[in-house]
């Protein structure tokens, strides 16, 4: 595993958490109210990236296709209803399964750079009248350093 693929990773964990904390500020009916966006309220994007990290964990760990949306069965009935926090813990288990994954020199081919959406989760916040949460790459290299 390349030391890059793996400061990569905990970039996409330390913006996690940024989101995370900034959300925690507000009143939980934030996450919750409907707005025009690529995402119909700031918890449904969460779930998204959520979603997309398991996809990505599971095709790199080569599983099929089936396995995958069997997966996402799973990760929709995991998400539904649950609170910040709970999510927030939820993104913390799955950041500690790719470690293990990504630590474990296993040979794998489908790691390739990948979208966030949490661009769109400022922007939307935002749009509620809320400051959104800097969490671009340059912002993640002063904090660690």
């Amino acid at each position: 595993m390349s030391t890059q693929t793996l400061k990569n990773y905990e970039y996409h964990v330390w913006a996690n958490k940024r989101v995370f904390a900034r959300l925690e500020e507000l009143t939980e009916e934030i996450l919750h109210q409907e707005m025009s966006n690529v995402f119909p309220t700031i918890y449904a994007g969460l779930v998204h990236i959520y979603r997309v990290d398991n996809v990505w964990l599971s095709g790199i760990k080569g599983n099929s296709y089936e396995q995958v949306k069997e997966l996402l069965v799973t990760v929709e009935e995991k998400t539904t209803g649950i609170s910040l926090k709970q999510l927030e813990a939820a993104f913390s288990e799955l950041a500690e399964a790719y470690r293990a994954f990504l630590n474990s020199g296993a040979d794998w081919q489908a790691v390739k750079d990948f979208p966030h959406h949490r661009g769109n989760i400022s922007s939307m916040l935002r749009q509620l009248g809320h400051a959104g949460v800097p969490s671009d790459y340059v912002f993640y290299l002063y904090d660690v350093n």
